[in-house]
Protein backbone atom coordinates (compact mmCIF):
# COMPACT_ATOMS: atom_id res chain seq x y z
CA UNK A 1 0.00 0.00 0.00
CA UNK A 2 2.39 2.64 0.71
CA UNK A 3 3.94 2.01 -3.01
CA UNK A 4 0.87 3.65 -4.13
CA UNK A 5 1.66 6.60 -2.10
CA UNK A 6 4.93 7.42 -2.92
CA UNK A 7 4.26 7.22 -6.82
CA UNK A 8 3.87 11.08 -7.63
CA UNK A 9 2.39 10.26 -10.85
CA UNK A 10 -0.67 8.67 -9.08
CA UNK A 11 -1.03 11.32 -7.02
CA UNK A 12 -1.09 13.69 -9.55
CA UNK A 13 -3.98 11.76 -11.36
CA UNK A 14 -5.89 11.23 -8.35
CA UNK A 15 -5.82 14.96 -7.80
CA UNK A 16 -6.56 16.09 -10.92
CA UNK A 17 -9.78 13.84 -11.02
CA UNK A 18 -10.81 15.02 -7.57
CA UNK A 19 -10.56 18.87 -8.84
CA UNK A 20 -12.37 18.12 -11.63
CA UNK A 21 -15.03 16.81 -10.14
CA UNK A 22 -15.12 19.39 -7.33
CA UNK A 23 -14.76 22.44 -9.65
CA UNK A 24 -17.52 21.47 -11.03
CA UNK A 25 -20.05 20.89 -8.52
CA UNK A 26 -18.88 24.11 -7.16
CA UNK A 27 -19.54 25.64 -9.94
CA UNK A 28 -23.72 24.54 -10.31
CA UNK A 29 -23.88 25.12 -6.61
CA UNK A 30 -23.18 29.00 -6.71
CA UNK A 31 -25.36 29.35 -10.36
CA UNK A 32 -28.26 27.26 -8.33
CA UNK A 33 -27.76 29.45 -5.32
CA UNK A 34 -27.72 25.97 -3.08
CA UNK A 35 -25.75 26.95 -0.20
CA UNK A 36 -25.72 23.68 2.12
CA UNK A 37 -24.55 21.44 -0.92
CA UNK A 38 -21.78 24.11 -1.37
CA UNK A 39 -20.62 24.03 1.92
CA UNK A 40 -20.76 20.00 2.18
CA UNK A 41 -19.21 19.45 -0.83
CA UNK A 42 -16.49 21.96 0.11
CA UNK A 43 -15.52 20.56 3.47
CA UNK A 44 -16.26 16.64 2.42
CA UNK A 45 -12.93 15.17 0.31
CA UNK A 46 -14.59 11.99 -1.07
CA UNK A 47 -12.42 11.59 -4.24
CA UNK A 48 -15.30 12.65 -6.36
CA UNK A 49 -17.92 10.52 -5.30
CA UNK A 50 -20.31 13.05 -3.21
CA UNK A 51 -19.26 15.24 -6.08
CA UNK A 52 -20.20 13.14 -9.24
CA UNK A 53 -24.02 12.63 -7.04
CA UNK A 54 -24.63 15.61 -6.47
CA UNK A 55 -24.47 16.97 -10.02
CA UNK A 56 -26.15 13.65 -11.71
CA UNK A 57 -28.89 13.09 -8.81
CA UNK A 58 -29.36 16.03 -6.81
CA UNK A 59 -28.22 19.46 -8.86
CA UNK A 60 -31.50 21.13 -10.54
CA UNK A 61 -31.43 20.51 -14.03
CA UNK A 62 -32.36 22.20 -17.39
CA UNK A 63 -33.23 20.01 -19.97
CA UNK A 64 -32.00 20.44 -23.35
CA UNK A 65 -35.27 21.90 -24.35
CA UNK A 66 -35.36 24.63 -21.90
CA UNK A 67 -31.99 25.84 -23.24
CA UNK A 68 -32.91 25.56 -26.67
CA UNK A 69 -35.92 27.81 -26.26
CA UNK A 70 -33.85 30.44 -24.43
CA UNK A 71 -31.47 30.81 -27.65
CA UNK A 72 -34.84 31.47 -29.81
CA UNK A 73 -36.05 34.64 -29.73
CA UNK A 74 -39.74 33.86 -30.83
CA UNK A 75 -40.10 31.04 -28.18
CA UNK A 76 -39.80 33.25 -24.70
CA UNK A 77 -42.92 33.43 -22.26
Amino acid sequence: MEKYFNNPILLIIILGWSMFWKGWALWRTARNEQKYWFIALLLVNSLGILEIAYLFWFSKKKGFMDKIKAILPWKKD
